[in-house]
């Protein structure tokens, strides 16, 4: 007999820990993690971990003779700098690996005739707006507007988002009877700002880039425009936002895709609040011309009125919540230690 379990993709990484430690408080939640790294050993008990490759066709031929996925939380991916300098393999990770998870769920529904949910972090990035006089205009994009992704990890995002709605509502349309579909649900996350990662070179982490150097004592060029805006949340909204599209019921939800934000701020503005708390910090600015143009084309902020209807999404860290109570002193912590 199969064991129910919820799976979570790229469980190494801040958010799958964060999903782990919140899941496994229940007795009711028995979790299958997979990431090709290994986790750390405070969660040896809470997990089944495998280390593997979501690419790796034998490795869930195996799973799911073994396993009842009750849920999926898919956050394996590879990120938006490394996907324009490895487009194919971008493609091959974050469609060819997600097709494959939403392929096997959808038979899993099938099979034991009630949805699997998947859950999907979504990206800024499937956005794509054509001139700054448009992203002034359109300041609060909705989830229907200028989706004309710029990038790979962009453009994988968008299909992704379209084949999870697919599995969802017409997978097997020609079949005589109505197959029972899976149930996909995806968040549309902005620039998310951790205490704890370092950032790695991602397009919106100029921000994150600055406070990490200000509290080493670094000077930091900054990549992008003085004027850029794009928002910005908060890494702990990021996991409530995924637990809370998770324990939405199905009637409540009118879409399958929904963004979430928290606060938009221009580069200027990130500095001053940087320099707020490290006064002696020295930020410049040194844009670089081909990230510029990405970040020229995400929207200064989302509208996410859907989110915040259907599910009661809202951010727990506003803009000063975000600096005053978890970046600064959890980042300052981290570099005096």
């Amino acid at each position: 007999m199969r064991k129910k379990v919820i799976l979570i993709t790229g469980a190494a990484g801040e958010i799958g820990q964060a999903l782990i430690q919140n899941l496994s408080q229940s007795g009711n939640n028995k979790l299958l993690t997979l990431d090709l790294h290994a986790l750390p050993e405070s969660y040896k008990g809470k997990t089944t971990h495998i280390q593997g490759d979501i690419l790796d066709t034998k490795l869930f031929k195996r799973l799911v003779t073994e396993y009842d996925f009750d849920a999926i939380f898919h956050l394996a991916a590879l990120l938006s700098t490394r996907s324009e300098f490895a487009p194919e393999l971008a493609h091959q990770v974050n469609v060819d690996g997600t097709l494959a998870l939403l392929q096997m769920a959808a038979e899993q529904s099938q099979r034991r005739g009630e949805p699997v949910k998947f859950i999907f972090p979504s990206s800024i990035a499937v956005y794509g707006l054509p001139d700054l006089e448009t992203k002034t205009r359109d300041f609060f994009v909705r989830e229907w507007d200028w989706n004309y992704p710029r990038t790979m990890y962009g453009c994988n995002k968008q299909y992704c988002e379209m084949l999870g709605t697919y599995f969802s509502e017409n997978y097997q349309q020609l079949a005589r009877q109505t197959p029972v579909m899976l149930d996909f649900r995806a968040v549309r996350f902005p620039g998310l700002i951790s205490a704890y990662t370092v950032p790695s070179g991602g397009t919106s982490d100029y921000g994150p880039e600055m406070l990490h150097a200000a509290a080493q004592g670094k000077p930091y060029a900054c990549f992008v425009r003085e004027d850029s805006a794009i928002p910005f949340m908060a890494m702990p909204d990021a996991v409530t936002a995924l637990l809370g599209l998770y324990h939405a019921p199905r009637e409540s939800l009118q879409r399958r895709v929904y963004n979430v934000t928290s606060f938009s701020l221009t580069a200027t503005e990130f500095r001053e609040k940087v320099l707020q708390s490290f006064p002696e910090a020295t930020i410049t600015f040194k844009p670089d011309e081909a990230r510029q143009g990405i970040i020229d084309s995400w929207p200064a902020g989302l509208r996410d009125k859907a989110a915040q209807r259907d599910w009661d999404w809202s951010p727990a860290y506003d803009v000063d919540r975000a600096f005053g109570e978890y970046l600064v002193p959890n980042i300052r912590e981290r570099y005096l230690k």
